[in-house]
């Protein structure tokens, strides 16, 4: 009877701490109560939308936008957080390669190297290649801004505040986790740049899987904020793609004609080695990490 009631008690200890916010929580190795980086992001300008006077998401036409993404209250991050650990438990080599390359730098960092090699592949000319860029960093711009919109709107934690004995392979960044911003943006590039390179599309998608899952295997992220972050990225690239495709010159012709022929382009990665190199900052933190191998 004794252990039924600390059970209980014990259950109820942690559900407590589920239902806390990402600001209310320190993450583990630390005391104080984390800052967000660009707590405002979220009502940024934007690109391909714009904002109701109610703050709603809204075509540049005024249409409601409805972006279908779970509530975080539906989520059993309990469960969410014992995957994250079964991961870093049992992480390989190669899932720590692949954590540390998409985690270095910003979230588009490794995204500009591919688009700049899908545009010498197929030899786009210099007014193509500028369109091609604006679209897919505007539409990337465009999916921070939401991201962070809902970031700091249900203020989820990270597992490393809900385990605070967790071991991450490589720091947390210091805003909230749902949904994840790698996963939206891939989502988001690889929509855009499959619409202007067809051929490529399959190497795209599984490229933007790689990212998201990265963050599993780095252990900042939950699941949830993988596979979540990239059905929206997906919805916010179709929704754009819709606008370019409807987009027509002085002689009312479609102003892009996406490529037809599959050049294969070599896209990194592999190798998991940065394009352009610069002193590591993956794991430079005071965060309790997994130890180097």
């Amino acid at each position: 009877m004794q252990d039924a009631k600390i059970n209980k008690y014990n259950n109820q200890k942690e559900q407590k701490k589920f239902q806390k916010k990402w600001s209310q929580l320190p993450y583990a190795g630390e005391v104080e109560l984390p800052k967000g980086i660009d707590p405002t992001a979220g009502s940024g300008p934007l690109y391909f939308m714009k904002r109701s006077r109610g703050g709603e998401f809204v075509s540049l036409d005024g249409k409601n936008i409805r972006f279908t993404i779970q509530h975080p209250g539906n989520i059993d991050f309990c469960k969410e957080l014992s995957i994250v650990k079964d991961v870093l438990n049992n992480i390989t080599l190669q899932q720590r390669k692949i954590a540390e390359y998409w985690g270095e730098g910003p979230a588009t960092k490794q995204w500009t190297p591919i688009i700049d090699r899908l545009l010498d592949t197929y030899e786009f000319t210099p007014v193509q290649s500028a369109r091609v860029l604006a679209a897919v960093q505007a539409g990337i711009s465009d999916a921070f801004v939401i991201t962070w919109y809902y970031k700091y709107l249900w203020d989820v934690p990270r597992p490393n505040q809900l385990d605070k004995k967790l071991l991450t392979a490589i720091c947390t960044p210091k805003f909230p986790a749902y949904p994840s911003g790698h996963s939206v943006i891939s989502g988001t590039a690889e929509v855009i740049l499959s619409y202007f390179f067809p051929p490529e599309a399959e190497r795209l998608k599984k490229l933007a899987e790689e990212n998201s899952i990265s963050r599993l295997y780095g252990g900042v992220h939950f699941s949830v904020d993988l596979s979540e972050g990239l059905r929206l990225g997906r919805q916010i690239g179709r929704f754009i793609v819709d606008i370019l495709r409807n987009q027509l010159d002085s002689n009312r012709n479609p102003i892009d004609i996406p490529v037809k022929q599959d050049l294969y382009a070599n896209l990194n990665p592999p190798p998991y080695d940065q394009v352009i190199p610069y002193p590591a900052r993956v794991r430079a933190c005071d965060l309790p990490l997994l130890p180097e191998e």
